[in-house]
């Protein structure tokens, strides 16, 4: 039994089974994960550390280095940074690519554990796994000028929040900004000294009186009863009236010695909208939520509620609007390039009909490959979506040649049996289209295997456009036979092809006929050919991950180091004034103290998230460029980084946020910190690169209080009695909590206007001693402002201090020629101290190095491929060589586009191998067929006339495809540019390739054979 009859005795059934699995496909469609990225586990883990206050080299010393030491006994780290500020340190755990996060995170958490015991009391830690749920996918903001901030923090955290709590596949909703309210006991110190009272005997009453706790059950009449201990207080009026101690005079209560007010906690950060002071909430989705789903939920349900009157509420950032942006840009250039592809199959076969059956075959390739990235638990994400689009282009072209196959054989098949007819006709081009096929899916298979983030994101790429072919393949096999029996009408159609040879045909073969007389010609273009792409390929710039215009960045900004709070606010809301007077600029929110990324809270650093108008004129790269000089120049003292949130989001996620850091290793850090400073000015006058910075990170100034141990002496009081007199003076102790409504507040013993003191007031502060006389501060102890304490950076347990900058024009590698010219210069670099480069460039230089790996490896596939097909060494290395000839045409094309040779750029020269050796084989197969009846010369010429028609289809209609993508049309479609772009250029180049090049080589390497055997080539048969 042939295969065309099987075919066509179960064709019927093959076609239900097509529409079931493309039906089922377009339902999991509305079910599959969508998200910015794909879900990938990053292999990072950050551990944040806090010890109260106490200076950076302490808490290095006594915090930092034993949590390091204990970390890196776990089982698979590979590397070790962390930032040690004032009281506060956070540690960068990094992992091997494919590693159980999971299990790695637990066994970090367990290492920090075992080595709490041996750190100081009271640190405290958490673990972050880092992957895209880390940040948030939508965020609002709460604005009022009749309410306070501490009930403007209460309705996001007890009312809006509970609300969203349900949303499938929300994880949480964090609050930022606003007041916490508490219970202000504020002790006056005349008073406490009055009746014979210390600070702690306040403090000790407070937290004695209020108890309630449960003392043990009672059994009576048959009942058994809870017994509880219940002096709870309600109030202020309650803290008030308690008794401290009883005196000759009467009961001495809190309201004697201090005054009972509500107030709210200090809060050492600031948080902004629009230049207003607001309450932001941030909606975090779970690893395989939905992100579009879980903000059109949000949405809805914040429409439903009811806000108190004068409260604004306004999104600031919004995830899904850029996904479903980029999945808008990817169906619009989906569907452009289908009708572009339905007019070239129009123009060259003139059937309504078998257009028609290309516009069924492809939007059902698709959804079947959506049921097989549902079935492998992969989501709809900017990498899959792009692959998709990226994917049409080759898909058609399946359609294409056998559709071309079919319709060239119609003429022969006859009216009576046309379906039989059409499945011996398909039949018998499997072989090219198996052949074809497997020459891009086999490109698709090292793609897979890339570790670090490309692999992190082409993995889902080449995943989504492997399946995308292969499911093309079988439904250009099974199904486009049946469907063309079935529409087309082969008594009335006629081959436009048939007959004389018109248009394309007429100049292909002139052409030809010029080229196989004068060989020289097509060499001389070659060799042109290649010249031109190493020029270009040493003229375009480098890069990591592409742009994609967003709509909004990042502006990270840093004050003077140790800047007041309040200062810092003052400075910044000059930067506020900079883009409220823009006009492409429709909100922004700002954080000080703290970050989106959770860095180390610092008075003098934070960041800003800028959301763009939808329809500004300007890209965002050049709207950030005018903000930072409009900055630099406005607003001396200020300096700042910006970035598009997908790059800072990325460089977050890897602890490379920059594109150039300098690492600098040494012993002494003194000199350290000297060297990164001569460097930093070094760089900032190097061609290129801008918001150069030096990592010598000043936390801010200190202030030491110095004990005269003779004085202290003679007064009877002691350092650690100095110490918590002042802790207690400067924050205050929380005695207790009283529970509330819907929370519990705690109160706070203080003294009075502690926040406002200057250091005058400081060493004023009332020391009591133990005998019970009290002195000021400033007569056993001296204060000595400190200024200019840095924080300390290490990486694999060695003090390290990094610059880093981010280019302004040019490639990266260019960029780094340029630093490196700069370390080299004499006494730049003093002995003792050595560098490494890090940053995007360490990551681009992995993922060049892997990807370098993916082409070698696509060529020996691609070789085997061809060697497996026509079992000719001579053959194959003449397709491989123009396969490769067309990677000119990928530099070329980027060259006059002015994109960079980026991740997804050498994804597409890599898989322009296989489609540059897809085209060949539709040739070669040809030639290989007739050969065998043939002479070489003949066979030449009617392979290259029955191919030029199909060849050319797929061509014109694989570049009208991606055009769409080439052009990036839409937001977040600058992804897959320089992808479509480099496949674009190998194409063109490739068709010349295949139908003029390799033909005429195929002739000339024939007659050198010939000529070597002594046979002729017109006269010899294979």
């Amino acid at each position: 039994m042939s295969d065309a009859s099987f075919l066509s005795r179960h064709a019927r059934t093959l076609l239900l089974f097509a529409l079931a699995l493309a039906v089922a496909g377009a339902v999991a469609a509305w079910s599959l994960p969508v998200g910015l990225f794909p879900q990938v586990a990053f292999p990072r883990i950050v551990v944040d550390l806090d010890a109260g206050d106490r200076p950076a080299d302490t808490m290095a010393l006594l915090v930092t280095r034993p949590v390091e030491e204990a970390i890196r006994t776990v089982p698979g780290v590979e590397g070790v940074r962390s930032e040690t500020s004032r009281g506060a340190a956070q540690v960068s755990v990094d992992f091997g690519w494919g590693r159980d996060m999971i299990a790695s995170t637990l066994l970090v958490d367990a290492a920090i554990t075992r080595a709490v015991s041996s750190l100081p009391p009271g640190v405290t830690y958490d673990v972050r796994r880092m992957d895209p749920t880390v940040f948030p996918i939508v965020s609002y903001a709460l604005r009022s000028d009749s309410i306070s901030p501490a009930r403007l923090r209460d309705l996001a955290q007890f009312r809006i929040a509970p609300a969203l709590a349900s949303v499938s596949g929300l994880s949480r909703v964090a609050v930022q900004g606003g007041d916490t309210p508490e219970i202000q006991v504020e002790a006056d110190p005349r008073q406490l000294a009055a009746h014979g009272l210390a600070f702690d005997d306040l403090v000790g009453a407070i937290a004695g009186a209020n108890v309630v706790r449960a003392v043990g059950r009672v059994q009576d009449r048959n009942k058994l009863f809870l017994t509880l201990v219940d002096q709870s207080m309600q109030g202020t009026r309650d803290i008030g009236a308690i008794v401290v101690r009883r005196t000759d005079a009467g009961w001495v209560h809190v309201s004697d010695v201090a005054t009972v007010r509500m107030g709210v906690e200090p809060q050492w950060t600031r948080i902004a909208e629009d230049g207003r002071p607001a309450v932001l909430f941030n909606v975090f989705e779970q690893p395989d939520g939905n992100a579009v789903a879980i903000a059109g939920e949000v949405r809805a349900r914040l429409a439903r509620l009811a806000l108190p009157p004068g409260v604004t509420l306004r999104k600031w950032y919004d995830q899904s609007e850029l996904v479903t942006d980029a999945a808008a840009s990817v169906r619009d250039a989906i569907a452009i390039g289908l009708l572009l592809a339905a007019l070239v199959l129009w123009g060259f076969l003139r059937s309504g009909r078998i257009v028609g059956i290309a516009l069924v075959v492809v939007p059902a390739t698709l959804a079947v490959t959506v049921l097989l990235l549902r079935a492998m638990g992969m989501s709809f994400n900017i990498m899959t979506l792009g692959g998709m689009a990226a994917a049409v282009g080759l898909v058609i072209d399946d359609v294409m040649v056998m559709v071309e196959h079919l319709a060239h054989r119609a003429s022969r098949v006859a009216e009576g049996d046309v379906a039989s007819g059409m499945f011996a006709s398909a039949r018998e081009f499997l072989p090219p289209l198996s052949g074809s096929s497997a020459a891009t899916l086999i490109v698709f298979v090292p793609l897979a295997y890339l570790d670090g983030v490309t692999g992190a994101f082409s993995r889902a790429l080449s995943i989504t456009m492997a399946c995308a072919l292969a499911v093309s393949w079988a439904m250009t096999a099974f199904i486009v036979p049946y469907l063309t029996s079935r529409w087309l009408d082969v008594s009335r159609w006629r081959d436009p092809a048939a007959g004389r040879a018109r248009g394309l045909a007429r100049w292909h073969g002139t052409a030809y006929r010029a080229s196989v007389r004068r060989p020289w010609l097509p060499a001389l273009a070659i060799v042109a050919l290649l010249a031109a792409g190493l020029f270009a390929a040493t003229q375009v710039p480098t890069g990591f991950m592409p742009d994609a215009d967003e709509s909004g960045f990042v502006l990270d900004y840093y004050t003077a180091p140790g800047t007041s709070l309040s200062e810092s606010e003052r400075q910044v809301a000059q930067i506020e004034t900079i883009l409220r007077a823009r006009r492409d600029v429709e909100t922004f929110s700002r954080r000080l103290g703290t970050g989106l990324g959770g860095d180390l809270g610092q008075s003098h650093h934070g960041d800003m998230f800028v959301r763009l108008v939808s329809d500004h004129d300007l890209p965002t790269r050049d709207v950030m460029d005018d903000v930072r000089e409009s900055i630099l120049r406005n607003v001396p003292g200020v300096e700042v980084e910006t970035a598009q949130l997908m790059e800072d989001l990325i460089g977050d996620l890897t602890a490379v946020p920059q594109p150039i850091e300098v690492k600098l290793y040494g012993d002494d850090e003194t000199v350290l910190r000297a060297t990164a400073t001569r460097v930093a000015d070094k760089l900032v006058h190097t061609d290129g690169l801008v918001e150069v910075r030096s990592g010598v990170r000043i936390a801010g100034d200190a202030l030491d209080i110095r004990l005269d141990h003779d004085a202290a002496a003679a007064e009877g009081v002691s350092a650690d009695l100095v110490a918590r007199t002042v802790s207690d003076a400067l924050d205050g102790v929380v005695a207790t909590s009283l529970p509330m409504a819907t929370r519990a507040v705690g109160v706070r013993v203080s003294v009075p206007g502690a926040r406002h003191w200057r250091i005058a007031d400081l060493a004023d502060v009332p020391v009591r001693a133990p005998d019970g006389h009290v002195l000021p501060l400033r007569r056993v102890a001296t204060l000595i402002p400190v200024s200019g304490q840095a924080q300390i950076t290490r990486e694999d347990l060695q003090t390290m201090v990094p610059v880093t900058a981010r280019i302004d024009r040019g490639g990266m590698d260019a960029a780094v020629a340029r630093v490196k010219a700069v370390l080299a210069q004499p006494g730049v670099l003093p002995a003792g101290t050595r560098y490494e480069l890090g940053g995007l460039y360490a990551q681009q230089q992995t993922a060049f190095a892997g990807l370098r790996k993916v082409f070698a490896a696509a060529i020996l596939a691609e070789f085997l491929l061809l060697m497996l097909l026509y079992r000719s060494m001579w053959l194959s290395a003449l397709v491989m060589t123009g396969s490769l000839l067309s990677a000119s045409g990928v530099f070329l094309a980027l060259w006059l586009t002015g994109v960079d040779l980026n991740v997804t750029a050498m994804m597409g020269l890599t898989m322009v191998v296989g489609i540059g050796t897809e085209m060949a084989i539709f040739l070669v197969s040809e030639y290989v067929a007739r050969r065998r009846t043939a002479t070489t010369v003949a066979a030449l010429r009617r392979a290259v006339r029955l191919r030029v028609r199909p060849i050319s289809m797929t061509s014109f209609a694989a570049i009208l495809t991606l055009l769409p993508l080439a052009l990036a049309i839409g937001r977040g479609s600058g992804i897959q540019q320089p992808l479509a772009i480099a496949i674009v250029g190998g194409l063109i180049v490739q068709y010349p390739l295949v139908l003029l090049g390799l033909p005429v080589a195929i002739g000339a390497v024939e007659r050198w054979r010939a000529q070597t055997s002594n046979r002729h080539p017109t006269d010899s048969k294979a």
